[in-house]
């Protein structure tokens, strides 16, 4: 995880370069965060070395105990720390 050292402004703004320096490209990203990857066109959740999921952030939110329970952790701050800080 590449990211998982930075606090989630600097997380947002790697994602904003990526979305902004090199559109329409297959990217792979590897991240603990669920808010560095929920904008990706799949995602593959994993769980004990073994894919428990593949989808869109929306479905897996939906259908995928162990996403949507590690979101709900993940947000329960209610603060919106992912926006980056101009």
């Amino acid at each position: 995880d590449s990211t998982s050292a930075v606090d989630t402004a600097t997380d947002a703004k790697i994602r904003q370069a990526f979305a902004q320096k090199i559109p329409g490209t297959t990217k792979l990203i590897i991240a603990q965060r669920i808010s560095s990857v929920q904008d990706a066109d799949r995602i593959i959740v994993m769980d004990d070395g073994r894919i428990s999921g593949f989808d869109t952030h929306e479905n897996l939110l939906k259908n995928n105990k162990i996403y949507s329970e590690i979101y709900m952790l993940q947000t329960q701050s209610g603060g919106d720390f992912d926006k980056p800080n101009d």
